[in-house]
């Protein structure tokens, strides 16, 4: 309701037409746009890393590797499902001046496919971080991630991983921080692009993305995660009615995180998978299994890029694709993780991501419907891992 009420006074405020007014705005909106660059590329990198080098050392098993197969591939539909929404649906492009001075790079016109994937593999560890080439840096931070979690139980490793672990959690202080003081962010995004757009034009082409967004979603919960049920023998309607309360309660909290009890004893206790089966895969699922932020980074990712003159080609949405499954596995419960890993990838880019100003006051209803699909999709994760090893 407070994220509402900011949206609404903003556009009040932008309808004003008031010169200093309207400076003032856009400078909180610029403060703000920084801000989240700041803190953006590093929450990445770590998450990144600390999710593969904490929960890649519990990876010896049958479990571990149904579990990682079955996120994988559910992360994937989800993913492919929200580029062919995209395709179909073709949002539109905002107004020119709705992208202000916004820098630009065109990554269809001046390179070649092959020497786009080149120029993401680094040559030295310090050039992606001067450079920001976010897609470098996901990269380095696989590759981390998977050596820690391939190294033997030391010390050395140990102070490593907390060091790593320290940083994560001080900078989820510093993002905690920036998002109370968000609804008045919101304020300026409002302002600012109710003074310099058409309502009209801004209606359709954000009603199209949130179509695509939020269309995903649903196909991803009542038709894709059924028919990976049933393919395994499972029926999915018993199966989501004995994991409602989960689901529900994600619903509601917008945290896969604090549902996860909750899902627990759901899939223990009501759908009778085996208590060392829950207890693995869950925990991991709700750290890995992001179905949803994988579809909300593809299709928001093709649309900032869209508004900034970017052809939206078939390796384009190939490449992406494969982006957002990654950066949506290596999210590892980092509040408003969506968002944040999205601004962080487009600012690698040039993207225009003031852009995402006009989604971040969406964002909490677009979190609502995407956290029950990640918990739905782990509880389909557990049950589908339970029924193989159980048979």
């Amino acid at each position: 309701m407070i994220w509402l009420g900011a949206l609404l006074v903003g556009a009040l405020l932008g309808l004003l037409g008031i010169a200093w007014l309207n400076a003032l705005m856009n400078f909180i909106a610029t403060v703000y746009t920084r801000l989240f660059q700041l803190l953006a590329v590093p929450t990445i990198v770590l998450a990144v890393i600390t999710t593969f080098a904490t929960f890649g050392s519990k990876g010896q098993g049958r479990v571990f590797v149904h579990t990682l197969t079955y996120t994988l591939l559910t992360t994937f539909a989800a993913a492919v499902v929200g580029a062919v929404l995209y395709v179909a649906v073709a949002p539109g492009n905002l107004p020119a001046e709705a992208l202000g001075a916004a820098e630009v790079k065109d990554m269809g016109g001046q390179l070649s496919y092959v020497d786009h994937i080149v120029s993401v593999i680094p040559n030295n560890i310090v050039q992606p971080f001067l450079e920001g080439n976010v897609l470098s840096l996901l990269l380095l931070a696989f590759a981390i991630g998977i050596g820690l979690s391939r190294l033997g139980d030391s010390e050395n490793k140990t102070v490593v991983v907390r060091l790593l672990l320290g940083f994560q959690e001080l900078l989820f202080l510093l993002i905690r921080g920036l998002i109370a003081t968000l609804p008045l962010g919101i304020v300026a995004f409002s302002a600012q692009l109710s003074a310099q757009l058409s309502a009209g034009v801004v209606a359709d082409s954000i009603g199209k993305y949130v179509v695509v967004v939020l269309g995903g979603n649903v196909v991803q919960f009542f038709v894709v995660l059924p028919l990976f049920l049933v393919a395994r023998g499972l029926n999915p309607i018993h199966v989501l009615g004995r994991m409602m309360p989960a689901v529900l309660m994600a619903l509601f909290t917008k945290s896969s995180a604090a549902t996860l009890p909750v899902t627990m004893d759901s899939a223990e206790q009501r759908l009778g998978i085996d208590k060392k089966i829950s207890r693995f895969v869950l925990p991991i699922c709700t750290t890995i299994n992001m179905n949803g932020c994988a579809a909300f980074i593809l299709v928001t990712s093709l649309f900032v890029m869209q508004q900034g003159g970017t052809a939206i080609t078939l390796p384009l949405v190939a490449t992406w694709t494969v982006i957002s499954v990654v950066s949506a596995v290596g999210n590892a419960g980092v509040p408003m993780g969506c968002y944040f890993l999205t601004l962080s990838l487009m600012s690698g880019v040039g993207a225009p991501v003031a852009v995402l100003g006009i989604i971040l006051p969406i964002y909490t209803i677009i979190d609502m419907v995407e956290t029950a699909e990640n918990v739905w999709s782990d509880s389909c994760v557990a049950a589908m891992t339970n029924h193989d090893l159980a048979s």
